[in-house]
């Protein structure tokens, strides 16, 4: 069902981009953003991963550098069948973790300094196995491809924000002024809800393969609670755009609707994680 939705969300997502298009452009118009998210979209493909780790300054590591989080990410990855990710750790005090890469054979996992100190041995495998269900379940590309998208669409949104300027008489091309600049205004909303809510369903979807991974359903709903409340006590300084990559949303704030927020509320996971340990997950 879940991957239903995100299959649903994701055809949203592109038909705002190519509603935005036409609004601006008309048929030029649609052709120009189809062509604009294919090239934003190779671009993801191939450094995405390359990109969200430089930026956080992650350092790969091999087994002798860290023998713990390298055994543990190990058995998890052989659990799970899927090849050795690479091993990165950031330096960072907040408590965190990501996965990303293109696909399974190319795919990397990160942890903070932070979550290191914090999470006991089942705490941490179960973060692990949540990361690795990103990869098995190609998160890590749905999700470039949807916060790929969603950025040419606020592109094309602020290019509108010009058409009154541009002086053209041509009805075809520039479409109706009044409803470019209402559709540029609302289409980047539109856009990001629809992202939000696409991360939304990959979470949970993750965290029902970290039980079936490693077996601990209530380690990771432990894990989540540390983490919940560490991002609030030493935030991770995080660019927005990478927002959804974390286990937890580390843009803490008190007032955010659940709809403009990466993740799903901390409670309503540890739930559904109480609910897999007693289907036997645990």
């Amino acid at each position: 069902m879940n991957t239903i939705k995100t299959t649903l969300l994701l055809a949203i997502l592109t038909a705002i981009l190519l509603v935005i298009g036409f609004f601006i452009g008309g048929r030029q118009g649609v052709t120009l953003a189809f062509f604009m998210a294919i090239i934003m979209n190779f671009g993801a493909y191939w450094f995405s991963d390359k990109i969200v780790l430089k930026m956080y300054g992650a350092r790969e590591i091999a087994e002798g550098d860290n023998p713990r989080l390298h055994s543990i990410v190990r058995s998890a990855s052989q659990i799970a069948g899927l090849p050795m990710p690479r091993v990165y750790i950031v330096p960072s005090p907040g408590a965190n973790a990501f996965a990303t890469g293109r696909n399974p054979e190319h795919a990397a996992v990160a942890a903070t300094e932070g979550i290191l100190q914090i999470l006991n041995d089942d705490e941490l495998t179960a973060v692990m196995a949540h990361e690795l269900g990103h990869i098995r379940n190609r998160d890590t590309l749905i999700s470039a491809i949807a916060a790929t998208i969603a950025g040419a669409i606020s592109y094309i949104a602020f290019m509108a924000h010009w058409i009154p300027f541009m002086g053209s008489d041509d009805d075809d091309s520039r479409g109706n002024i009044v409803a470019a600049l209402l559709v540029a205004f609302l289409a980047p909303v539109a856009a990001a809800l629809v992202q939000m809510a696409i991360s939304r369903q990959r979470e949970f979807m993750a965290d029902r393969a970290s039980a079936e991974i490693s077996r601990k359903p209530l380690s990771l709903a432990s894990a989540l609670e540390k983490l919940h409340f560490a991002a609030r006590k030493i935030p991770l300084k995080a660019n927005p755009a990478s927002a959804h990559m974390f286990i937890v949303n580390p843009l803490f704030k008190k007032d955010i609707s659940s709809l403009f927020s990466t993740h799903p509320p901390v409670e309503e996971r540890i739930e559904r994680l109480r609910t897999y340990a007693g289907e036997g997950s645990n």
